[in-house]
Formats: structure tokens, C-alpha cells, sequence
């Protein structure tokens, strides 16, 4: 298993730059769309800095893509079987959040991602990032609190919640022990 974030960490900062050239943004233009700083978006393109999850999510969004679309030219992967440790995965430095990219195909609207949410430990995402996507979250082990809004989900290991509308979405884990849960992401 690769970490995206320790192996090809220079990999997204330049994918991050390309969408961006690609667009003709300037820095500025980019952070005022994903609502990140200049100096923030700088030092990702130049890999000094790693974003965190809620960072990547606003980057992708301001580019009109989901998050795994900014992994997938990091590790481009389109055969029909892909072992395990070939499956990109990336580690959020703020809450040490690990995301496995299972599933990911540009013909197919389907993303699989599973996630790793260490004890007492949460990860939140703007509405935003919900615009392009819809969601269902399913617990493989452990506890996790998801807050959607005001709404508040508790699940416990096979229990799974389909997202409603866009709202500010909070996963937090709140035991002693880790979480594991896949996402189901369909991009509309």
C-alpha cells in the first residue's frame, strides 16, 4: 500500500496546479472560489504544505470534480481488477483520516472509498462538496456519529445512512477504537 500523502505527495500538488492552468485561475481566482488561502494553495502546488481532507473537498469542488477525481490522475488505475495495495491511498494530516480508494472509473458514476477514522477524531465537509454527488455511508467496525446539518446519525457496524441534501457534513468518531466505513458515491 502506497500513502498518497508520504509517496506521490508532489503528484497532487500538481494535479491541484494543472486543473487550475488548465482553467487559466490564477491562485487568487482558486481561493476565492474554494475558499482556501493564496498562501495555502501555493504551498500545496509546491507540495511545502499537505491539505487536509475538508481542504482537498473544497479544491475539488471550486474544479467542479469529487475528491477521488483529484487522486485519479495521481494514480491512474482503470483495469477491471485492482489488487489492494495497488488501490491509491491518502492520509489527512490533521485528523490522520486514511482513504483508500476501492473503486473509480470515468466511464462508470459509481466511487468506492473507504475510510479509516481514528479514535476521538472527526473530519467535516462544506455543503459544497455535496452539489455534484450523492452519498451513502455504510459502518464496516466500531462507532461512528455522523452529523448532517442539524441532523445527527448514529451508526454502529452494518448500520448505513443514504446523505439527504446538501448541508455541512460532520463525521466523527467519538469512541476508543478506530472506524472503518465505505462511502458509496454516485456523481450525478
Amino acid at each position: 500500500m502506497s500513502i498518497i500523502e508520504d509517496k506521490a505527495g508532489d503528484g497532487l500538488g500538481r494535479r491541484i496546479r494543472s486543473e487550475r492552468e488548465t482553467r487559466g485561475w490564477s491562485l487568487a481566482e482558486l481561493a476565492g472560489r474554494a475558499d482556501v488561502s493564496k498562501a495555502m494553495l501555493s504551498k500545496i502546488e509546491r507540495t511545502e504544505a499537505s491539505p487536509t481532507a475538508a481542504t482537498l473537498s473544497r479544491i475539488a469542488t471550486a474544479y467542479g470534480l469529487t475528491m477521488a477525481a483529484l487522486f485519479e490522475a495521481v494514480a491512474p488505475v482503470h483495469a477491471r481488477f485492482q489488487r489492494a495495495k495497488d488501490q491509491p491511498v491518502w492520509r489527512d494530516p490533521k485528523a490522520a483520516y486514511l482513504r483508500r480508494q476501492v473503486f473509480l472509473h470515468p466511464a462508470n458514476p459509481l466511487e468506492l472509498v473507504e475510510i479509516e477514522l481514528p479514535a476521538r477524531q472527526e473530519v467535516g465537509f462544506p455543503a459544497s462538496a455535496y452539489h455534484l454527488i450523492r452519498q451513502v455511508v455504510w459502518v464496516i467496525s466500531g462507532r461512528l456519529t455522523l452529523m448532517e446539518g442539524a441532523i445527527s446519525h448514529e451508526l454502529a457496524a452494518g448500520d448505513r445512512v443514504e446523505l439527504g441534501p446538501p448541508s455541512d457534513i460532520v463525521f466523527r468518531n467519538e469512541t476508543a477504537q478506530s472506524c472503518r466505513y465505505l462511502v458509496a458515491v454516485v456523481r450525478r
